[in-house]
């Protein structure tokens, strides 16, 4: 069985070199590059299985690269992971939006790197095994269907009443885990477990950063993921 093949896209040498060391320790087949320009070049040529992208890039930034793997039919559906400086919520956010499936902030653990790309692969390739009937709670009924938001597991699509939403892996899997359940409140560790496995390296902000990206993709649908404070979230169940 091929190795998954990931690419690295971070201008920093020695981020780049731990970041591939630590990759291909844990048995993944590791391409780096050095630009955002030289990074589409090579998922282009590679057809990698995830990407790691720094935000931070000189010339084409990651944003920018991050808009063109989502824009090709060949790397659409390929996940990738966020390297930001910590506190750049924005652009977190932004690249959430964009279609992120994850992201981690510097300094970060290469234990904790490697977690998510883990994790990040896994989720995609549940969501892109079409016909499987698989779900993000191992049910194997494909559809489902709340106030207006419907969810195709087989497909990883979600519709609303305003057309089809570009969710990411991550934000696929956190709304139906909400939309199964409505009504029910749950706390932020137990949507880490169903989301990401147990055990997995997330912290409670990341979820909440999640949220909010899927809040804004859903536009005035949103609002029927609601905040229980002090708690977690749940998806309302109306009147």
């Amino acid at each position: 069985m091929a190795k998954p093949r990931i690419l690295v896209i971070e201008d920093e040498h020695e981020i780049r070199e731990l970041i591939a060391y630590s990759l291909g320790k844990e048995g993944y087949a590791v391409s780096g590059a050095e630009s955002g320009e030289g990074g589409l070049a090579l998922a282009e040529r590679e057809s990698p299985d995830a990407v790691v992208l720094d935000v931070m890039l000189p010339g084409l930034n990651g944003l920018d690269v991050l808009r063109a793997l989502k824009a090709s039919d060949a790397t659409r559906r390929t996940p990738v992971l966020l390297v930001t400086a910590r506190g750049e919520d924005a652009d977190v956010i932004a690249g959430l939006e964009l279609g992120a499936d994850d992201y981690v902030t510097k300094p970060f653990s290469p234990k904790v790197l490697v977690a998510r790309v883990r994790a990040a692969l896994r989720r995609s390739s549940r969501g892109g095994a079409a016909g499987d009937g698989a779900s993000a709670t191992g049910r194997n009924d494909e559809l489902l269907s709340r106030r207006g938001i419907t969810l195709d597991s087989g497909r990883h699509e979600c519709r609303t009443g305003t057309g089809r939403v570009e969710l990411s892996a991550t934000e696929f899997a956190l709304l139906e885990v909400l939309m199964r359940d409505p009504g029910r409140v749950f706390p932020r560790s137990r949507i880490i477990d169903l989301v990401h496995g147990h055990d997995h390296p997330v912290t409670d902000r990341s979820v909440d950063v999640q949220v909010l990206s899927l809040r804004k993709k859903l536009g005035p649908d949103g609002e029927l993921v609601e905040t229980v404070r002090g708690v977690g979230y749940r998806f309302s169940e109306g009147d």
